[in-house]
């Protein structure tokens, strides 16, 4: 029998050279790897297909997966393994340059799942962007589609193309996270709800806006929801918006059913169903912001953060 993950994720796996006040150190990294480690924490079934080299940084980034129960599978083989040098800023926020290439095989094999997730650079980087899109065209008849554009402006080209190859994967999407400053960026001067409510007319069930201290919003056909963030003390902004996607997909792979029932499910979403999804996910990235790195909480760790609140 052909084995089913909960989630395939299709994207760039990397080394993030980091680089503070303190100096250099290189860490995993890479958007779409970050959400398959949060998946793979929670005790979900996770794939990552992507570009890794046989080589140091490779297999470091394997060994990194495997801790966290992440499948990797390999599309192609590049020369090395992609880099990002990270300059962190005293709030913790993080600015890259990119080493990278985004050459897939067409078509590239994705094993089954019930949701197939993709975006970052996978998403607007030429070549491998069409194969991108293909995959997720191919994946939506058996899978869930999950995207989060995650928008690198120097890898990405003008806005205008961007836009047109964000606009395209949403509109394949069943569920859309992005940040605030991907929202702005894409659309300047649009408010981050209408930048939703847009993806949810081109036909995503669910848009998300995350926007850092001051919260998140979720937006479907039925309910506007805006959920304030968790107080925490902010160590590494690193990874909070991976953690806060996979999260949200996690609590979504609680829904019982066949894909179409899913998919139908998530785009029912209201105001009563909607809050506790977006709630879980902003305590998810509140734990990893509170951590220096990619260090998703595990279940219990969600668990034991939720219990002072239930008591309370």
């Amino acid at each position: 029998m052909t084995r089913e993950f909960d989630v395939v994720v299709l994207g760039e796996a990397l080394i993030d050279i980091v680089t503070t006040s303190a100096g250099a150190a290189e860490r995993p990294g890479g958007s779409p790897a970050n959400v398959t480690v949060a998946l793979g924490r929670l005790g979900r079934d996770a794939a990552l297909v992507a570009r890794v080299a046989d080589d140091e940084r490779g297999r470091a980034l394997n060994a990194w997966l495997s801790a966290s129960g992440v499948e990797l599978r390999t599309a192609g083989t590049p020369e090395r393994t992609a880099t990002a040098r990270a300059m962190i800023d005293e709030r913790g926020n993080a600015t890259y340059d990119f080493d990278i290439d985004w050459t897939l095989p067409s078509p590239v094999e994705i094993p089954s799942a019930r949701i197939f997730h993709t975006g970052s650079v996978a998403a607007t980087l030429a070549p491998g962007a069409d194969e991108v899109r293909a995959a997720a065209e191919r994946a939506r008849t058996t899978s869930l589609i999950s995207y989060d554009p995650n928008i690198r402006p120097a890898l990405t080209g003008g806005v205008n193309d961007a836009r047109a190859r964000v606009e395209a994967l949403v509109a394949l999407s069943d569920v859309v996270k992005a940040s605030a400053e991907d929202a702005e960026w894409l659309y300047p001067g649009v408010t981050a709800v209408d930048v939703a409510r847009g993806w949810v007319d081109l036909g995503a069930g669910l848009a998300v806006i995350t926007d850092g201290d001051a919260g998140s919003l979720g937006v479907t056909a039925h309910a506007t929801v805006e959920i304030p963030a968790v107080p925490t003390r902010v160590i590494d902004t690193v990874g909070a918006g991976d953690t806060f996607m996979g999260t949200l997909l996690d609590g979504i792979l609680n829904i019982s059913g066949d894909v179409a029932a899913v998919r139908t499910a998530v785009r029912a979403l209201d105001e009563t169903t909607l809050a506790p999804l977006l709630r879980r996910a902003a305590a998810a990235a509140a734990i990893t912001v509170g951590r220096e790195g990619m260090d998703p909480p595990t279940r219990e760790d969600l668990q034991r953060a939720a219990a002072p609140r239930e008591s309370a």
